[in-house]
């Protein structure tokens, strides 16, 4: 492998790794296109673009996504957390902006999870699909990066952001439970898990060490807490009791935890390695990944619905390879022309998310985008989740034009 000089500085000195994104708006639309074709119920489809069952111990195209996803946040996590501590920030203020998006995705997560199910349509005063795009309404309004200015329109933007907060706090006390009067989490929703997931990174690489050797420990800490929960064998003193429950988030926070590790790898405080070096790291690290998960398997299986470690460690030992690759394709042969479809996804990646869902409850509502069933089968189902898939990024490119990015 022929390393180019700027090759070298890219990340000696800027620490600017293109593949990153690249890697997220990737992930992005993938995550678009099987929530199209799950969503849609389009049928006759091969079995790996469906989850593979609770009970099967394997995993397909869409078990993977996610992880791929969790392993992005986890390599975000040092660049954004090196670039608050270089404009002087204090750990009060660091520790702020990681809990307040952490409780942004619990909420935003809870809210999702029951536009899904468990409502009382026949108690709720608007349908549940009108409901979900308020959600959502008010949700951009809360989490939009507005432009930083000076001006009255400061105060517009600072309005529009409360007039979303009070919107969500209406449409929470509208909401009728199946079983109760109010929501609450039956479980955190994809963007919930993403929350927690996060959260537990940035304790540990924060909160207890940035070395490389205390992260792999973290790693190791983790897969034992989730084989534990697992295998219903850890007994932990009451102060860790709470422990207990969190096999899932254990799996999750693996993925995350070995994002900030490649990342880790690649900054390289100390400028020591070259890339050349660092590349050959990370595929002796995507190989201990697998090599470990290959050993667990027999212990618990595969599977993404269960959140075993073993279907993490797999899915992190493919997402490092995954990126190696991308580094290599654009970050030193600079071939990024190919990616510019998924830079929209990568640029502003929670609206593209939401926006699927969007226009999935407006469907709902009015059923604006009721589909023949003749397209809903085999190739042409396909085909179609591709075309809405695109659509989806090419409006949030529009989107974006129009300055709603949404951060959390």
């Amino acid at each position: 492998m022929t390393l180019s000089r700027e090759g070298e500085r890219g990340i000696a000195e800027t620490g600017r790794v293109v593949s990153i994104d690249v890697f997220r708006g990737l992930t992005i639309s993938l995550m678009i296109f099987v929530n199209t074709i799950g969503e849609a119920g389009i049928r006759n489809v091969p079995l790996w673009l469906k989850h593979a069952p609770r009970d099967v111990d394997g995993m397909t195209l869409p078990d993977i996504v996610f992880p791929g996803f969790l392993f992005v946040v986890g390599m975000a996590i040092p660049y954004a957390i090196g670039a608050r501590m270089k404009r002087g920030e204090s750990m009060f203020g660091i520790w702020r902006h990681i809990l307040v998006r952490t409780l942004s995705l619990l909420v935003l997560g809870v809210f999702m999870v029951n536009a899904e199910g468990g409502y009382n349509q026949e108690a709720m005063m608007i349908p549940v699909g009108l409901w979900a795009v308020l959600v959502f309404v008010c949700a951009i309004l809360v989490w939009n990066s507005y432009p930083r200015t000076e001006s009255f329109r400061r105060f517009i933007f600072v309005g529009l952001r409360v007039l979303g907060v009070a919107g969500l706090a209406v449409l929470f006390t509208a909401y009728h439970g199946e079983h109760s009067r109010w929501m609450g989490p039956r479980w955190w929703g994809i963007l919930g898990l993403i929350g927690w997931a996060y959260l537990i990174g940035c304790v540990i690489y924060v909160g207890v060490s940035r070395s490389l050797a205390a992260l792999i420990g973290a790693l190791g800490v983790l897969t034992l807490v989730n084989v534990g929960v697992h295998s219903g064998r850890l007994e932990l003193p009451g102060v860790l009791s709470f422990l207990q429950g969190q096999g899932g988030n254990a799996a999750h926070s693996i993925l995350v935890v070995a994002g900030i590790i490649v990342s880790q790898i690649f900054l390289d405080g100390e400028g020591t390695a070259s890339v050349g070096a660092r590349i050959k790291r990370l595929i002796y690290f995507s190989a201990g990944l697998f090599v470990c998960g290959y050993f667990l398997r027999p212990v618990q299986g595969i599977s993404k619905i269960q959140g075993t470690a073993t279907w993490s460690l797999y899915c992190g030992s493919i997402s490092v390879a995954v990126f190696v690759f991308l580094y290599w394709v654009v970050d030193i042969l600079k071939f990024r022309k190919w990616s510019a479809f998924v830079g929209p996804a990568a640029r502003n990646p929670l609206m593209a998310y939401i926006l699927f869902y969007i226009i999935y409850y407006f469907s709902a509502w009015q059923a604006f985008f009721k589909l023949p069933e003749s397209i809903k089968e085999g190739m042409v189902g396909i085909l179609y989740a591709i075309f809405f898939s695109g659509l989806i990024l090419l409006v949030t490119a529009l989107l974006s034009r129009l300055h709603v990015r949404l951060r959390l």
